[in-house]
């Protein structure tokens, strides 16, 4: 057996480098830049053994993850240590049947301002506490995640476990909407979903269909969202209509962004 090393009851080695391995691009402090990948990377941190996690965050910026995918509910990544033959990482998460998905479409949907934000490529701040209310979190909860590696280390998670969950937090903040994906809700069937009609009549919600859905007592001292004006307009599918050889989409983007507050002089 191997002298015990400080990674376990292994003696750890210089990890074989890879050529072309996913490399992370964060180089100093944490991964993780928007908000759901910096939530997700917070939750990391909580659960996670921190020498560990630092270690794979070393082995992330060093590019020894090989490949990485992400499916319904889990991640399956390749990770090269320092053994010839890499470790096969897989990071398993509860993946929402199609129920759970109509109930959480439902939601969304009786949210103008969110199922707009969708629809145009954002992800809304407010989905996180909207999912967590309905009962179905985005983010994994404490104890919820499975991940196996095949490398000898006992700890859980392992160094090569780690850089895959780093380079994840990073691939979020390429698309959020991989955290959605993950949950078994791929962003092309969410957005299809979501632009099909719903069953309930708008005239029977035009009493609350604009409603924030959160108590007076959260909203005071809150900011109002950074809202693009023409969020409208990059949500709906484009009218296939010119004027004067113009698309319609772009004479009517100008108009809407001059629907917004005065801007100072230092703004562009």
């Amino acid at each position: 057996m191997s002298p015990v090393g400080k990674d376990g009851w292994f003696e750890a080695g210089t990890p074989i480098k890879v050529e072309g391995g996913i490399k992370a691009r964060g180089r100093r402090g944490t991964l993780g830049e928007k908000w759901w990948s910096r939530r997700f990377v917070d939750i990391l941190e909580r659960v996670c053994d921190p020498g560990r996690l630092a270690r794979g965050r070393a082995y992330a910026r060093k590019g020894q993850v090989v490949s990485m995918s992400v499916g319904d509910g889990v991640v399956e990544a390749v990770v090269q240590g320092s053994r010839p033959e890499p470790y096969r990482v897989e990071i398993e998460i509860e993946a929402y049947g199609q129920e759970v998905w109509g109930v959480l479409e439902k939601v969304i949907a009786g949210q103008a301002g969110h199922r707009a934000r969708l629809l145009a490529g954002e992800m809304p701040t407010e989905l996180d506490a909207l999912f967590s209310r309905a009962g179905f979190p985005i983010f994994p909860e404490q104890g919820e995640l499975e991940m196996s590696c095949g490398c000898p280390d006992w700890g859980n998670p392992c160094k090569h476990v780690s850089a895959v969950l780093y380079l994840l937090a990073e691939a979020f903040d390429d698309d959020p909407f991989l955290v959605l994906a993950w949950r078994g809700k791929p962003r092309e069937q969410l957005l299809d979903d979501l632009r099909t009609p719903a069953d309930e009549r708008l005239e029977d919600r035009l009493a609350d269909f604009y409603a924030l859905n959160v108590s007076p007592a959260r909203l005071k001292g809150a900011q109002a969202p950074d809202t693009p004006p023409d969020l409208l307009l990059r949500a709906l599918e484009p009218p296939k209509v010119k004027v004067r050889h113009i698309p319609l989409l772009d004479l009517l983007r100008p108009a809407y962004r001059s629907f917004t507050y005065p801007r100072s002089p230092e703004e562009p």
